[in-house]
């Protein structure tokens, strides 16, 4: 069993920054791929940013460019940095992970990301 615990979560005027972090239970040495996924209200869990073991990223076309998934072996935890957000950024959102020889899916258990003025 693997435990996901996202942070960094909060409230942030539209143009802010965040950065979420995502501390696993267990190395992410045997990750096969890493994901952030966001929920809005009413709306359906949509894939946000991917990152594959051999460091291959995919995005949603909505944050290209303002978005960036990244890892950190050592701490055993990825991220995900938000920049120019937007009021339609605002979302829980929820890390992910799969590991090599498992067959579960791990999720985090979401942060809230507010982006109001």
């Amino acid at each position: 069993q693997v435990q996901l615990v996202e942070s960094g979560g909060g409230l942030v005027q539209p143009g802010g920054s965040l950065r979420l972090s995502c501390a696993a239970s267990r190395s992410i040495d045997y990750i096969y791929a890493m994901g952030w996924y966001r929920q809005a209200p009413g709306k359906q869990r949509e894939l946000v940013a991917r990152m594959t073991s051999d460091g291959s990223t995919n995005y949603a076309d909505s944050v290209k460019g303002r978005f960036t998934i990244s890892r950190d072996n050592a701490k055993n935890t990825f991220y995900l940095e938000m920049n120019s957000l937007k009021p339609e950024d605002t979302a829980d959102y929820y890390c992910n992970a799969d590991y090599y020889g498992d067959i579960r899916q791990y999720w985090g258990q979401g942060t809230q990301v507010t982006v109001s003025s």
